[in-house]
């Protein structure tokens, strides 16, 4: 979904703004194939009471409210439903960051424009001084949004929150009381083991394993298995602790 154009409504000033998705699937690509003859599966719609394949343009949504009994509903019809937000970026308030938590982060979008602007850039200066994230609404698709956008290095960045209602989060239970020993070995390991988030060096290992299988197979080799080292099981808590610091 590159190059989506759209507003961000700042009180009366409207921005211009071009939205990029940030994350992309490196996920290697497989098909789906007949283990027999090797030809590639197609996935047909088919309607069961008609007995025929069904082209796209013949299909509609359907609500069930009683088993097997719909509501039909036309892409004209939910397209009124849409709300009036649905080309903006519509900013609601202005919040601290640390209100949010990750838990609620879905996806990230670059919020650039096409040519300079000076209302793109004060917002930019805005958002810098005050250190908050403006948290705003919108229309992606057919899906309403709410969403942060806050300032980076690379300009604005957009990320869409999941709702209430779609997170599961168990209910806060009491912490139990730690052994104080137990706490201060598990704190001097945290420390021993701490360092900076450095993206670059963390690899896809399964994908890294995939991508060498595939030449392995082009070259005519069989496909290794990934060697894994044996885990030393420790059921004593202490015992563990004192291990870990030891094994570092």
């Amino acid at each position: 979904m590159p190059n989506i154009k759209n507003n961000i409504s700042f009180g009366l000033v409207n921005i211009p703004v071009v939205m990029n998705p940030i994350i992309k699937n490196n996920d290697t690509s497989f098909n789906q194939l007949h283990k027999s003859c090797l030809h590639r599966i197609k996935y047909v719609k088919y309607c069961e009471h008609c007995k025929k394949n069904i082209k796209e343009k013949d299909i509609i949504k359907g609500y069930e409210y009683e088993r097997n009994k719909y509501l039909t509903f036309s892409k004209e019809e939910l397209d009124k439903l849409k709300p009036e937000n649905e080309h903006e970026i519509d900013i609601v308030s202005f919040i601290d960051i640390k209100e949010v938590d990750p838990t609620y982060f879905e996806k990230s979008y670059i919020l650039d424009v096409e040519k300079k602007s000076k209302a793109y850039n004060l917002f930019c200066e805005a958002l810098k001084k005050v250190k908050k994230v403006a948290l705003a609404k919108t229309v992606i698709g057919s899906k309403f949004y709410y969403c942060i956008l806050r300032f980076t290095s690379y300009g604005i960045v957009m990320t869409t929150l999941f709702f209430q209602e779609e997170v599961i989060l168990p209910e806060k239970e009491a912490i139990d009381k730690v052994d104080e020993k137990e706490l201060a070995l598990a704190i001097k390991i945290i420390e021993e083991r701490s360092g900076k988030f450095e993206p670059s060096k963390y690899q896809d290992e399964y994908q890294n394993n995939i991508k060498d299988a595939i030449e392995d197979k082009l070259d005519g080799k069989s496909v290794k298995k990934v060697k894994k080292k044996p885990k030393q099981k420790v059921n004593d808590l202490m015992e563990a602790l004192e291990k870990s610091l030891k094994k570092k």
